[in-house]
């Protein structure tokens, strides 16, 4: 729980009796630039910068996931953070959400679109309990590999014991976000994560192709002015006969969860990735698994791709034995 600031001072300004209710809501430039203004605010800002340091989730998972860096001045990333994907905002650069006090609503932003008139199964509390376990409940299923691809969702009846509700829980396990010289922010493990543990879904504003192809050209744009990273992923799922059947755009950079911060590796990652469906949500949820062990204090990888289309992509860092030098990337 976040602490009211008290001041000794009886004629303390309008301001600084109400700052730990602003603050929260300024982005860092805003923090800086009023803490310069007197002692009070000052401390206020301090204190509301150490508890983004602590949390960059925001309070919004099950465990703290703090920022760390040994390496320069920069005490945490700057994002909105929602623990689904979302629609998208019409000026995401706009929105505003409170970070660094007591914690607000689950989320400020509206979830993923549902379908309408909607059903899911009535199984009990843990779906198939009566004998049929899991494969009792209508909502589960595997694909060829094993990998689970359905699972309750807001129209069943179950509760949030049910057992096939694994990745709707939110971020299981502890995580840190550690900054690198070459590579910037990465998602490091903060204990020991076994294979198959579901880690995290990526989370983001949902676009149409047409918006993410606009919000591509303009982050390039960005990146050509400075250090810049989008985190505007495009999932594209096949049909067995190999054709695009569905085309997912879902944007981290302004709005997301902490999976934006898993980094590119040339030889496929430690992290696998999975299109889950959930009953009564209409698009699927990009989910990543723990392809292997992964031990405490390990960076988080997964591949973003084969394909490196754009002349000018940028330079892999990745230091796996395969790595090719050059991000993934092609024409969104």
């Amino acid at each position: 729980m976040g602490k009211r600031y008290q001041s000794s001072n009886q004629q303390e300004s309008p301001l600084v009796r109400c700052a730990d209710l602003i603050l929260p809501w300024l982005h860092p430039i805003e923090l800086s630039s009023i803490s310069s203004t007197c002692k009070a605010l000052n401390d206020i800002a301090r204190a509301i910068t150490g508890t983004r340091i602590s949390d960059a989730s925001r309070l919004l998972e099950s465990f703290a996931i703090p920022f760390i860096n040994t390496v320069d001045n920069t005490p945490y990333a700057y994002f909105l953070y929602t623990p689904t994907h979302t629609l998208a905002l019409q000026d995401p650069l706009q929105a505003r959400q409170p970070w660094g006090s007591e914690p607000s609503a689950r989320s400020a932003f509206e979830p993923g679109p549902a379908v309408e008139g909607s059903c899911g199964c009535e199984c009990p509390e843990r779906c198939g309990d009566g004998g049929g376990g899991l494969l009792g409940c209508p909502c589960w299923g595997r694909l060829d590999s094993g990998e689970v691809t359905r699972e309750c969702g807001p129209s069943c009846g179950c509760g949030s014991g049910c057992g096939n509700r694994v990745t709707l829980k939110g971020v299981s396990v502890k995580l840190k976000v550690v900054r690198d010289r070459r590579k910037g922010w990465g998602l490091h493990a903060d204990d020991f994560i076994p294979c198959g543990q579901f880690v995290s879904e990526y989370a983001g504003e949902l676009l149409t192709t047409k918006e993410a192809r606009r919000r591509q050209q303009a982050y390039d744009e960005l990146a050509l002015g400075g250090r810049f990273s989008s985190a505007l992923l495009v999932v594209r799922e096949h049909l067995p006969s190999g054709n695009i059947c569905m085309r997912i755009n879902i944007d981290a950079t302004r709005i997301g969860n902490v999976a934006r911060f898993i980094n590119h590796s040339c030889d496929g990652g430690n992290l696998s990735t999975v299109l889950v469906r959930n009953s009564g949500s209409l698009l699927p949820r990009l989910c990543f698994f723990a392809s292997r062990d992964i031990e405490e204090d390990e960076e988080l990888t997964f591949s973003y791709g084969d394909s490196r289309l754009r002349p000018k992509g940028s330079p892999c860092f990745c230091g796996s034995y395969p790595c090719l030098g050059i991000l993934p990337s092609e024409y969104t």
